[in-house]
């Protein structure tokens, strides 16, 4: 049987059509499972669209899961992401080290002194550029303004803890399904921890001494563990151990939180009348402090890092510029609405009036995240940068292990001193075997 030829230049063009499908070029993202980072996930068809030459895969998954993932694929260099959304805290260790790529000669319309200089700069390691950040956040304070009104209250400023417990003693009507207060309770450095230390930075107390020594059974510690494990085990919800950001958006969204203290980015979601049963009676007022209003706010970019073991560097670039630009901002205005725009990382944001008159709670983000000083977040001073993490290496593994105590403590299965003393050893022992001290 014989078959027509094919004429040469329609040959030609069959065999690169086929040559430019199989170049296609996989750039792999590992990313956590939060409200923002799925719509970019949604968003990104645009970016395929606009490049036809990579194909994004994507890896979403819990906090705590993505962060070992992610930390044993770097460090091991084993090049299973090309994208890696990591936050301040491993931009800085990881990029010192070698395991990231550091992000340079960027296009000049991505406009990198529009990023907001703390922010610029917490991701930078000796002036180079690690990651980009996809958003940024501070702690605030989330209370009902309904709630209050009936009850009679009125939220400060800046209110002190013990104010927080005194409101969440008045609004605790477990009966109804309405809890006085929601906190992070599951355990993890980046969990429970991350509220946890800005709590304890309010209460005076520091991870370390000036030589490195650290100070649990002290005094403010204790008193700080202390007074979280009353005001959640009293005035919280059902479960609270289990509870991450997640978990708690959904309380406070489903109207059974009165009052909650956590990340700034949770506002949008908080006033949007499709996920939130309260969004037209949220007030929105600065993180709780105590005898200090030094630390109480934290500092907290999620950012998207491109490792040193990817072998797609070039489309992970495209794709981490496009992902954190302007106009991915107003991607998101068009499609998702102008308070979606992911918060917290340029000025230029806070220069849309219409952004302000949106998002009400723009003003306070963007206090948190001024006021967030990671070179000056406690009472008495220490050897260390950052507010709820300390900058070393070791902090990850010390205090994720500390947050299983102050957990242990939360669910009754030891008692704050108990889980005090352990924090203690467990900590001197780490510090000692890097060598810290001997």
């Amino acid at each position: 049987m014989k078959y027509p030829l094919i004429p040469a230049v329609l040959a030609l063009s069959i065999t690169l059509s086929s040559q430019a499908s199989n170049a296609a070029t996989t750039v792999t993202i590992g990313t956590v499972n939060n409200a923002d980072m799925i719509l970019m996930q949604q968003l990104s068809e645009e970016f395929e669209r606009s490049h036809p030459d990579i194909d994004l895969k994507w890896v979403v998954l819990e906090e705590n899961t993505l962060r070992q993932r992610l930390t044993t694929d770097i460090a091991t260099k084993g090049g299973q992401f090309d994208v890696a959304t990591i936050g301040l805290y491993e931009t800085g260790i990881w990029g010192a080290r070698g395991w990231l790529t550091a992000l340079e000669n960027l296009p000049a319309d991505y406009a990198l002194d529009d990023i907001l200089p703390a922010v610029r700069d917490g991701l930078s390691v000796d002036g180079k550029l690690y990651a980009l950040p996809f958003y940024a956040e501070s702690s605030m304070t989330y209370y009902r303004t309904d709630l209050f009104e009936q009850a009679g209250l009125s939220m400060p400023e800046q209110p002190t803890w013990e104010q927080i417990r005194d409101f969440a003693k008045v609004l605790h009507k477990p009966e109804r399904e309405q809890y006085g207060i929601c906190l992070r309770g599951k355990a993890g450095w980046g969990e429970n921890m991350a509220l946890v230390s800005t709590l304890a930075n309010a209460f005076g107390a520091r991870w370390f001494d000036e030589k490195w020594r650290p100070e649990f059974t002290g005094a403010e510690w204790s008193g700080a563990i202390g007074f979280y494990v009353d005001l959640l085990g009293n005035y919280g919800p059902p479960g609270a151990s289990t509870n991450g950001f997640n978990e708690n958006l959904a309380l406070f969204n489903s109207g059974k939180c009165a009052l909650w203290v956590d990340a700034t980015v949770a506002g949008s979601f908080a006033i949007d009348k499709s996920q939130s049963k309260v969004s037209e009676s949220v007030g929105f007022a600065l993180a709780p402090k105590q005898v200090t209003d030094k630390g109480t706010s934290w500092l907290w970019a999620w950012s998207l890092a491109i490792p040193a073991s990817s072998d797609a560097k070039e489309a992970a670039t495209e794709f981490v510029t496009w992902a954190t630009s302007r106009d991915y901002s107003r991607l998101v205005a068009e499609k998702a609405g102008i308070t979606a725009i992911p918060p917290g990382t340029r000025q230029s944001t806070y220069a849309l009036e219409s952004y302000m008159q949106a998002a009400p709670f723009a003003r306070k983000t963007l206090e948190s995240l001024n006021r967030a000083n990671p070179r000056d977040a406690t009472l008495k001073p220490v050897p260390y940068t950052g507010i709820q993490v300390v900058s070393i290496p070791e902090f990850q593994s010390i205090a994720t292990q500390v947050g299983k105590l102050v957990s242990g403590a939360l669910t009754g299965q030891m008692s704050v001193e108990q889980a005090m003393k352990s924090a203690q050893s467990l900590t001197e022992r780490e510090m000692k075997r890097a060598a810290y001290y001997k």
